[in-house]
């Protein structure tokens, strides 16, 4: 059965990106002590392996140097502290490096499982953290289980695998005791990195359940209702009718510099009520005309509107509105399909300008036919300007 809120609604659903960000940032992470303590016990045995034969020689010196008493000293009265002193001073050095190695695996072995996180709410007072049923709770539900269980396999397998290692070196730890002193030490030692490196290494087993269940406690704990994965939607995505509104606005913003365009057109091309689209064509900055302006219905009366008042050509033909319309999107470039009709509009409207300037009679408005389907609204996709309309 699925876990359950404060509200009682059922966590069926799988934590969002964004709930696992908060949840670390809550301080929320899987974290594994014994993932942490298998680390710490590897590297302390590298460390000592490394290190170990300088630290021995280091701590032997340190002894013979202290039960060391010049006689020049003897009647001294501060020469038990300041040589207290240099004894501390003189220990710090020699395990300093494997107190600072320890430090530094200490510090990055979480990040291994779930990385850092430095957050005070955990340590935040919470009612529940004192609360004898949650006490009860913690003390004989699953967790409680689980870490009993944890506990229980450490001693078996830490346990079984000294005892695995006592009886496999047995023969060495007889001779050891039929030896000299000095070399009897440096096989105890040695001893000790291979019994202290395999029992670190045991944990493995540990580590190997401990991990997934973590993962999926943690998991478990963040899960979220079908409610509140829809009210995250709203909060990152924004409330539907908010951003309907936002679209409008964008709409209308880019509706009005588009209209602030219409004036600088050689022409609009209509339809002529439903369709209008304003055309400008540059020689010198330009390989073909530009549609500057398009628009449907309202907004086609609207471009309309601004093209007479600002005395812009209105040239009905209604299949070539409709191509433009549907096969160019603003500030492009026509097709070259429409090159030769769009052509004949444009000569037809420089004709007109000069025949107007002279007093002469209008030129013959032209028929521009376009190429067969280009007038048809594509089956897929579509344009700026079926949203303007």
């Amino acid at each position: 059965m699925a876990e359950e809120n404060e509200s009682g609604q059922e966590k069926t659903e799988e934590p969002t990106p964004k709930r696992r960000e908060d949840s670390k940032k809550k301080g929320q992470i899987p974290r594994s002590r014994e993932l942490t303590t298998m680390l710490l016990m590897l590297a302390a045995a590298l460390a000592l392996l490394v290190l170990g034969g300088w630290m021995g020689s280091q701590l032997q010196a340190l002894l013979e140097w202290s039960f060391t008493i010049d006689r020049s000293h003897i009647f001294e009265r501060d020469v038990v502290v300041r040589s207290l002193h240099e004894a501390i001073g003189r220990g710090l050095i020699t395990v300093g490096p494997f107190a600072m190695a320890m430090l530094v695996v200490a510090l990055a072995a979480p990040v291994v499982l779930g990385g850092w996180s430095f957050s005070a709410r955990p340590m935040a007072p919470k009612l529940e953290k004192i609360s004898p049923i949650k006490g009860f709770k913690r003390m004989f539900g699953t967790k409680a289980l689980v870490e009993l269980g944890k506990a229980l396999g450490k001693v078996l397998v830490v346990g079984g695998t000294a005892l695995g290692l006592f009886y496999l070196f047995f023969d060495s730890f007889y001779a050891m005791s039929r030896t000299s002193l000095l070399p009897a030490m440096a096989e105890g030692m040695r001893l000790f990195y291979i019994f202290f490196f395999l029992l670190a290494l045991s944990l493995l087993v540990v580590v190997a359940i401990d991990v997934p269940y973590q993962i999926y406690d943690h998991t478990q704990k963040i899960r979220m209702t079908r409610q509140e994965v829809k009210d995250e939607f709203k909060q990152t995505e924004g409330k539907p009718e908010v951003k309907s509104r936002i679209r409008d606005l964008q709409r209308e913003m880019s509706n009005q510099r588009m209209m602030e365009q219409v004036p600088k057109a050689d022409v609009v091309v209509t339809n002529p009520a439903h369709f209008a689209v304003a055309l400008r064509y540059d020689q010198s900055a330009m390989r073909a005309p530009r549609v500057i302006a398009k628009g449907t219905d309202l907004l086609a009366g609207r471009i309309r509107a601004v093209a007479e008042e600002n005395g812009i050509p209105l040239f009905q033909a209604p299949p070539l509105a409709r191509a433009l319309y549907y096969s160019t999107e603003l500030e492009q470039e026509i097709p070259s399909e429409l090159y030769f009709a769009v052509a004949q509009v444009l000569a037809y409207v420089y004709q007109l300008r000069a025949a107007r300037r002279r007093g002469a009679r209008p030129p013959d408005q032209p028929r521009p036919e376009v190429p067969e389907g280009m007038d048809q609204r594509p089956e897929r996709g579509g344009s700026q300007g079926d949203q303007n309309g």
